[in-house]
């Protein structure tokens, strides 16, 4: 019996300290890459209303999927670095995409799962790409954007931002 109680524990305590994480945590330089951000909880056991993905620079062509029962909200910014693509020079950029609730009736519960989804393109060089993931919730909200200050180790941050390593090229 005493297993059992500490087995339980263990588990809710490891539901408590969830993120929001990728579903695919690395993928090689240059490649067309499917973000798929797993919502496995609200905030504090409310409801959440809308997801926030603040894209990393050199994410490039980025494109939301839309979900039923959610309005999807796209913020563009001039690139810093622009590009071509299919011979046409490419100046601006999604930089946010939001999701956002319809209804009350299409909130993620805090006891459901659920999955948001963009794709775009990778940079070419490797290393640690980070999508900074803002849960709104009917109360109270949770910014999953924190980074350590050098290397991937998300050890000890309260609110990890999602990590995506991108590797060499093969």
């Amino acid at each position: 019996m005493k297993k059992l109680v500490l087995t339980g524990t263990l588990l809710l305590a490891s539901a408590a300290q969830a993120h929001i994480t990728l579903e695919q945590r690395e993928a090689e330089a240059g490649s067309t890459y499917k973000a798929v951000f797993k919502v496995g909880h609200g905030c504090d056991g409310s409801a959440t209303r809308q997801i926030t993905v603040t894209l990393p620079a050199g994410f490039k062509g980025a494109k939301p999927v839309p979900k039923a029962g959610w309005r999807l909200s796209l913020r563009m910014e001039k690139l810093a670095q622009p590009y071509e693509s299919h011979g046409k020079p490419v100046t601006e950029g999604l930089a946010e995409v939001s999701w956002t609730a319809n209804t009350d009736a299409d909130w993620l519960q805090d006891a459901w799962y659920d999955e948001f989804v963009l794709r775009g393109t990778l940079p070419p060089e490797a290393g640690p790409l980070w999508f900074k993931v803002r849960q709104t919730c009917v109360q109270g909200e949770s910014n999953w954007a924190e980074m350590p200050p050098e290397g991937t180790s998300t050890r000890g941050l309260k609110t990890p931002a999602a990590l995506l390593l991108v590797t060499p090229r093969k």
